[in-house]
């Protein structure tokens, strides 16, 4: 299935029921859950680094690819958000070529890049019609990206589950604002319609959610992390960089029963870091994001139950109406 080259942010946004990106959560994201978030009518996306073996990122590149255009047949009037997969460009991940030319093989429509980016990369991204988004922490980074090529950016602000920045995302967007028109996704601590609608008016074309897609029927999560999801406070969320050696956000009851002090935690080493190596731990009893130490971001006080993606997308989407018709009416 071939999407449209053209993926401007009119162009993209006409396709979408609610301007929201689905971001890629390690581990939980696979193509049951992609699959319905592009059928709710908002973009879905995964870590290539989820499919393993590598071999099997064919397979679910397959899979989505066939099921959406299935999708599409059935309903032309509502066809399917296009989907993004996620590549992780830190030096650690020795996969990064090989998944790269899956996507060609399937002309993935959006490659969302992290932890590096690459000018090869977006070249290469370019040349079968699809776009790049990076996601960046601040505007030096930000800038870095786009010179490197990258089509938009996903500003991940403050209070953003996994791996998130330290700026408020009014400074973190109205920085970027200020040089750069493209698109812009922004991510943290977004978890309603309502909070969508406000990423838009901050200038912001998209909110760039995880965290509620956690507590999903289609997520593959653990049931105990979904109820942690449900369960659990902005005041639940502990930002360290202990797991990965990058600062992250995490669930506070996931960091207790690993056995550690969450108020207490010693700093992280950026050599910590590894994508290459599986989401298992070899056998150690170390405990080990995202297995055993479980991502999150703040805005999950939000999140009151587990539900299929397509009636929390309907919610957030009633939500964001809502709050649309409000300001009108002020």
């Amino acid at each position: 299935m071939r999407y449209e080259t053209d993926m401007t942010v009119p162009a993209l946004l006409s396709r979408l029921r609610l301007p929201v990106i689905g971001s890629p959560l390690f581990i939980i994201s696979g193509p049951e859950l992609v699959i319905a978030q592009c059928k709710a009518g908002i973009v879905g996306s995964f870590p290539a680094l989820n499919a393993r073996p590598q071999a099997l990122l064919d397979e679910w590149l397959h899979r989505i690819t066939e099921e959406l255009a299935a999708h599409n047949r059935a309903n032309p009037d509502q066809p399917a958000a296009p989907f993004a997969v996620n590549q992780i460009v830190h030096r650690s991940n020795d996969r990064l070529e090989q998944d790269l030319e899956t996507c060609a093989k399937w002309q993935v429509p959006i490659v969302i890049t992290s932890l590096g980016a690459r000018e090869d990369l977006n070249t290469a991204v370019h040349g079968w019609g699809g776009i790049t988004f990076h996601d960046v922490i601040d505007d030096r980074f930000a800038r870095k990206a786009i010179e490197k090529g990258a089509d938009g950016l996903i500003a991940v602000a403050a209070g953003a589950g996994g791996h998130a920045g330290r700026l408020s995302p009014f400074a973190l967007v109205q920085e970027i604002r200020q040089w750069f028109d493209g698109p812009l996704a922004l991510s943290g601590s977004i978890a309603t319609g309502d909070a969508v609608l406000a990423a838009r008016a901050m200038g912001a074309d998209f909110g760039y959610i995880g965290s509620p897609f956690i507590a999903t029927t289609e997520a593959n999560a653990d049931a105990a992390y979904k109820d942690s999801i449900v369960a659990s406070k902005a005041a639940d969320i502990v930002y360290s960089n202990l797991f990965t050696g990058v600062h992250g956000n995490y669930l506070r009851s996931s960091i207790a029963a690993a056995g550690l002090d969450p108020d207490n935690l010693p700093d992280g080493d950026l050599k910590t870091m590894n994508f290459g190596g599986g989401t298992d731990n070899g056998g150690s009893s170390k405990p080990k994001a995202w297995r055993d130490i479980w991502g999150s971001g703040q805005g999950i006080g939000a999140v009151d139950r587990i539900e299929p993606v397509a009636d929390r997308v309907d919610r957030m989407t009633r939500e964001y109406r809502a709050a649309l018709a409000r300001i009108g009416a002020a």
